[in-house]
């Protein structure tokens, strides 16, 4: 009879695993083509690397961005449209006027992050963090979407707007 190992020496088995394997995004061509600064809408760009990349004004219309890392990069008057962002780390992010109508920014980190001017009509913030944000002139943005994100008291929000707190 072979013994058999508990469940939690299995789990711990399987995250060392998890982190000694390299993560591969889904369409590598399209990351790399899309990291020099071509436009990609409708891509699958998940679990991408754009940390400090310079990208304003691209397209990312309904492109897959899940789980993808945008931190402290410039995406001004990008289009995001439609697309699949949950998971999203754009924490200290400059987004500018982007666009973000319709997208899914569930559990979206934006700590820090600049939105000014971004265009948040009908996006779903569920568990989306904003902690320290600048969303004042942000445009399209509800109270209904914000109830159902979270940030802090240096969150900047639209005249009228409220936010709650992250736990």
């Amino acid at each position: 009879m072979k013994p058999i190992l508990p469940a939690a020496v299995l789990s711990l088995i399987a995250a060392n695993c998890a982190m000694t394997s390299p993560v591969m995004a889904q369409n590598a061509q399209q990351i790399s083509r899309t990291a020099s600064g071509a436009n990609c809408p409708g891509c699958n760009l998940f679990q991408a690397d754009f940390t400090y990349r310079e990208l304003p004004g691209r397209n990312f219309a309904r492109a897959r961005l899940r789980q993808a890392d945008l931190s402290f990069g410039t995406f001004g008057r990008a289009n995001f449209s439609g697309a699949d962002l949950r998971d999203l780390n754009a924490a200290g992010a400059v987004f500018s006027s982007a666009r973000f109508a319709g997208a899914n920014l569930t559990n979206a980190t934006f700590v820090g992050s600049h939105l000014d001017g971004a265009d948040l009509a009908g996006a779903d913030l569920t568990g989306a963090n904003f902690g320290g944000a600048e969303l004042a002139g942000a445009r399209g943005l509800t109270q209904r979407q914000l109830d159902r994100a979270c940030g802090d008291e240096t969150t900047r929000l639209p005249r009228g707007l409220r936010i709650p707190a992250c736990r």
